[in-house]
């Protein structure tokens, strides 16, 4: 009998240890996932001379090793998210994970130019399925709150440092060992993270047997996919070209079947209380803009310090190492301020030290320093890019039904990659109509430099939509 007594009380602190456990676990899974498909978006760029040199591509086709991911992981983001919620968030990490893997290691042992292309193409397929789960699996494991607003918070802080580490994470693969390391890095951690999460995730599905919408799959994925390459062929044939007004149309033309389709069908795949629910819509558009310009603050900054101020490759990738830094401490520092200000003041406040950032920087020239044209500006711009993301992902997944979690991350995720390309493609314009062609290194600062200010523009836009449509408070959010 005393033996049968004190059972529980040993059972208890046991099954508290492993749900903690558990719960860290779900963390730093969701943040290994998160970080290397961030990275992959811009870790390629550095690494594209020695990629052309070693299989033979041209320009085109070295940009094409960069454009086939982020078409498929934009692509498929929405179906990759609902599939979560309809299947189950662990099996959907493990599987977009695990394609995400083998892709890498295939496209690291590649030897012929379709094999790379191959590669990027099925590891954006993976990335898609992959990033929406991060999320959900965040949300689902930690109920609303500040343990919630903290886990989301260590997720932004390290997809905000993938997006950063890029440059420097090529540029450090490339020069030490080769090109293929780029790729074949993500093979050795994904394997780690796949038996971590196959081992201590806990499965969460959303119950009722329904079933994906196939039509609706199909018409948003083609028509975020034609969007997105229509963005991408700004950069080579520019806006008037009879290919990207083609691919641009279509991919409007799609969308808008694929709404009307979706008001329709029993079981939508973004059902409309979706689009009805003025937090997620909100928070969205939030993420759009300021991707918009934000993402452009690595590429711009990359040239300014290459073409303008002569900076060899892996020295401009550990010069990003202060805007690394600072975009996390952003991120991490946000939920503190959150629970004094509201989530909304603090994406306000994050978008406009930003805009700060951004106007400093557009002061740029060609006689410029590294104290005073990078490191006081870019800073700046990091540390209001990681203030804004964490309560603006916190507030869109408040905003959510408990089974449109995966959905909604999907969303979230499609909204900061199609803002990032669609501004990367607007602000290139505006940079080369300023430049008109010339390789000088004053006239390239010019035109970055107006790429800033047109930047800052954005992020002001983006500061009036969120005072005006986001809630004030995280708790209305939840129960609007």
């Amino acid at each position: 009998m005393p033996l049968r007594r004190h059972t529980p009380a040993r059972r208890a602190p046991d099954a508290g240890r492993s749900a903690a456990l558990s719960r860290r676990v779900a963390v730093l899974a969701a943040c290994a996932g998160q970080f290397l498909v961030v990275l992959d978006v811009s870790v390629m760029n550095v690494a594209l001379p020695s990629v052309r040199t070693d299989l033979g591509l041209g320009e085109l086709g070295g940009q094409w090793v960069v454009n086939t991911y982020t078409l498929t992981f934009a692509g498929f983001m929405l179906l990759g998210g609902r599939a979560a919620d309809l299947y189950g968030r662990k099996r959907v990490f493990l599987a977009g994970l695990g394609l995400f893997t083998a892709a890498s290691l295939a496209g690291g042992l590649a030897q012929e130019p379709w094999q790379l292309l191959a590669a990027r193409s099925v590891q954006g397929c993976g990335a898609a399925v992959l990033a929406p789960a991060t999320l959900t699996i965040l949300t689902s494991v930690f109920p609303h709150g500040r343990a919630r607003t903290k886990a989301i918070a260590a997720w932004s802080a390290v997809g905000a440092g993938g997006g950063a580490a890029g440059g420097l994470v090529g540029g450090l693969l490339t020069d030490a060992l080769s090109w293929r390391w780029v790729l074949l890095i993500n093979v050795p951690v994904g394997v780690v993270v796949l038996t971590a999460a196959a081992v201590w995730l806990t499965e969460h599905r959303q119950p009722g047997g329904r079933r994906l919408d196939v039509p609706g799959a199909v018409l948003v994925t083609c028509g975020l996919g034609a969007l997105a390459f229509g963005v991408v062929r700004t950069e080579s044939t520019g806006w008037t070209a009879p290919d990207t007004l083609a691919a641009l149309g279509a991919g409007v033309v799609l969308l808008a079947v694929f709404v009307g389709v979706e008001f329709r069908t029993r079981s939508p795949l973004m059902p409309p209380s979706v689009f009805r629910s003025r937090t997620v819509s909100a928070a969205n558009a939030a993420v759009f803009t300021n991707g918009a310009a934000m993402f452009c603050m690595w590429y711009f900054m990359s040239l300014y310090m290459q073409n303008v101020l002569d900076y060899p490759p892996l020295q401009a990738g550990l010069a990003f190492l202060p805007q690394s830094l600072s975009v996390m401490a952003g991120a991490t520092v946000a939920p503190r301020l959150m629970l004094p200000l509201g989530a909304r003041n603090v994406a306000v406040l994050g978008a406009l030290t930003a805009a700060a950032g951004y106007l400093w920087q557009s002061g740029m020239h060609a006689d410029g320093d590294y104290l005073t044209t990078v490191l006081g500006p870019g800073v700046l711009m990091a540390l209001g890019a990681g203030l804004a993301v964490t309560p603006l992902a916190a507030l869109a997944t408040a905003g959510a039904a408990p089974g449109d979690g995966g959905l909604v991350s999907g969303l979230l995720n499609t909204s900061r990659t199609m803002g990032g390309a669609l501004g990367l493609a607007v602000l290139s314009t505006v940079a080369a109509a300023r430049t008109g062609g010339s390789a000088d290194p004053s006239a390239l600062a010019e035109g970055y430099a107006l790429a800033f200010r047109t930047g800052a523009g954005i992020l002001v836009a983006s500061v009036v939509l969120m005072i005006v449509a986001l809630p004030r408070t995280e708790r209305e959010a939840a129960h609007e």
